[in-house]
């Protein structure tokens, strides 16, 4: 068995010599000659520092600030010029201790009625997009009832409950067990009325909001998650939902507005919030437009409130979403402050840079790893109707590199997903040093494994996607250290060392606080290699890990895997790249309409194909 160990990147390019050079560039001509020749052909430098930055000027744009300005000022004078707003009236009233009590209780609504309802509706969500048809059928008829029922019919209901109940019993349904008892129209005040129906009210519309959030997620983020043995709790809480919110907040928060409007409808059960309140003090007073202004800037002062929080919750959700997090508030005021006060900048000549130091991974690449047997018997898979894979046989030994070629639709990709279990096999089974993956054997018998018991022996048998599917919404290093932290209860401490020394492995050590965003695509694939790997796997699968990268992020990608090659981890790599597969592999298997048509050494394999089906593709792609 392969137990050879992992060890850093040498310093030396393929002579031996040492090298600065970024990789798959040759070094730079030594020399005076070279010197010489260097000084004659650079550009001449020149200072840049005493020149100044103007701006760039947009007159289409001022134009329509300036009519903005205009707009503004003429609604602004017509409104507080115009005497019959009353606004003697309005400052009167404004912070008017019955007002400011109908506030408070408008907020205690708005603020109950949230968090019960986006509680419930989050259950609902997961409900919906569950396997069990019953709670899909549930979760859909409460949507639909109280997505369907007007609040104000909702509110009048349920105040009026005691006439259907007299009383709330709590017990063991269909006997006569019972815990606790109470008079309905005791229980049902108008404060509990009106918050029993806002949340029900708010549940149904959360719950859609919430499940769209869940659906924009791709699906290859529950696959890595899957494939990293992650519990499916925390599936949906770490990895599904987090990404979800990119898209739940914006509606999320609309819905909350419409919310603290909505407490509004509950005057029909005359409980004084705000707006029931302004209704009886101009009533009283005759000041209806004054009075309704008062309702209407608390009602803005709450929006503006509620936007704030908006733009900062979504900031923080942005976080390896975009490239570069939007300024807050405050920091763009600050921006625009400092762009008044500040001295016209100046152009600063470049100042040397540094040369970056290499990352430390020693203590990851003396640690001996020891392959697994991959063993594939009859193997079939049909997706409605059609074949995929087909009675497919092979035995991969521990510690070697075995490449799959083949067309696209071939099986190559469906062969992988089902040696880890993220396809479900039709007939046949697969083990991995004697223990299969998804079942377990009892006797002649085998048994289906539950998800939770497949997702732990799934830490065996690490997943490299051909799109990379890391999570855009951690941090490289939370992506790295995920596995361990989660699945093999490391420390965080434990787990975030692991990750660094991954990270110093690929090369990638001084990326560990960016996001995958911020990477290129070839950074991406090592990133994802290094989470593979960081479950010490004795399996690692490669998806096409090169087919989604430009020409010139290949070779990087490549030297990685070539050098896992020589660690001892059992790989299977999927690839078109035939001359990858004659330099690292040790076996070569060809696949064709979900069938192996040939396999053997790579010279035989390639150099002398023996099924005229190989003849044909090797000829296409060489």
């Amino acid at each position: 068995m392969n137990t050879t160990t992992l060890t850093a990147p040498s310093p030396l390019g393929p002579s031996g010599s040492a090298t600065g050079s970024p990789p798959g560039l040759a070094p730079p001509a030594q020399g005076p000659a070279a010197h010489a020749q260097a000084q004659a052909q650079a550009p001449q430098r020149r200072d840049y520092a005493s020149l100044r930055i103007v701006p760039a000027r947009y007159p289409a744009r001022t134009a329509g600030t300036v009519l903005s300005l205009v707009l503004i000022a003429a609604v602004l004078s017509s409104v507080l010029g115009n005497p019959r707003w009353g606004w003697p009236v309005f400052a009167e009233w404004f912070f008017a201790e019955p007002v400011l009590v109908g506030l408070g209780r408008t907020l205690l609504l708005t603020a109950l009625g949230a968090l019960a309802g986006f509680s419930i509706g989050t259950g609902l969500a997961l409900a919906r997009v569950s396997h069990s048809p019953l709670l899909r059928a549930l979760s859909w008829t409460f949507v639909w009832v109280f997505r369907s029922i007007p609040l104000i019919v909702l509110l009048l209901l349920l105040n009026n409950l005691g006439y259907l109940y007299e009383t709330v019993w709590i017990g063991v349904p269909f006997t006569s067990i019972g815990f606790a008892e109470w008079s309905t129209t005791q229980l049902i005040t108008p404060f509990m009325a009106a918050f029993l129906g806002l949340t029900l009210n708010q549940a149904a519309y959360s719950a859609e909001i919430i499940r769209g959030g869940i659906l924009s997620v791709d699906q290859g983020q529950l696959e890595a998650a899957a494939a990293l043995g992650l519990p499916r709790r925390r599936q949906a809480f770490r990895i599904v939902l987090p990404q979800a919110m990119r898209s739940i907040l914006p509606a999320a928060f609309s819905n909350l507005i419409g919310l603290a409007k909505g407490t509004s409808n509950v005057y029909i059960l005359a409980l004084p919030e705000l707006f029931y309140t302004i209704q009886i003090i101009y009533r009283r007073n005759l000041e209806v437009i004054p009075l309704l202004m008062v309702a209407t800037v608390w009602y803005l002062v709450i929006l503006t409130v509620l936007s704030v929080v908006q733009a900062h919750v979504e900031r923080h959700y942005a976080r390896g979403a975009l490239r570069q997090l939007p300024p807050t508030l405050l920091g763009r005021a600050g921006v625009w402050l400092r762009s008044r006060t500040a001295p016209a900048p100046r152009l600063r000549s470049p100042a040397p840079q540094a040369a970056a130091a290499a990352p430390p991974g020693a203590a990851w690449a003396q640690r001996e790893h020891t392959g697994g047997q991959v063993d594939v018997h009859g193997v079939s898979k049909s997706y409605n109707g059609v074949k995929v894979l087909d009675q497919v046989s092979l035995q991969v030994p521990a510690g070697s590199v075995t490449v799959i070629l083949g067309q696209s639709g071939s099986g190559k990709s469906t062969l992988l997903r089902s040696i880890n279990h993220l396809e479900r096999l039709d007939g046949g089974f697969i083990a991995i040093d004697g223990e299969l993956i998804g079942y377990r054997q009892h006797g002649d018998t085998l048994y289906e494994l539950k998800e939770k018991d497949i997702l732990r022996r799934r830490v065996e048998v690490g997943m490299v996607f051909q799109n990379f599917n890391l999570f855009p919404h951690l941090s490289v290093l939370d992506n790295v250290a995920e596995g361990p932290l989660a699945v093999q209860g490391l420390p965080r401490a434990d787990a975030e060392q692991r990750a660094r020394e991954l990270l110093a492995r690929v090369g990638l050590a001084h990326k560990a606080d960016a996001f995958p965003r911020q990477l290129s695509g070839g950074q991406q694939q090592r990133v994802a290699i290094a989470r593979a790997l960081a479950l010490q796997p004795k399996v690692l699968l490669f998806d096409e890990p090169t087919s989604a990268l430009d020409p010139e992020l290949v070779k990087e990608v490549l030297d990685v895997i070539q050098e896992l090659a020589r660690s001892g981890t059992t790989l299977l790599i999927v690839t078109h790249e035939i001359g990858f597969a004659r330099e690292v592999a040790d076996t070569v298997v060809f696949m064709d309409q979900g069938r192996i048509l040939e396999s053997g050494p790579p010279g035989q394999v390639l150099q002398s194909p023996k099924h005229p089906r190989l003849r044909d593709f090797l000829a296409k792609v060489l």
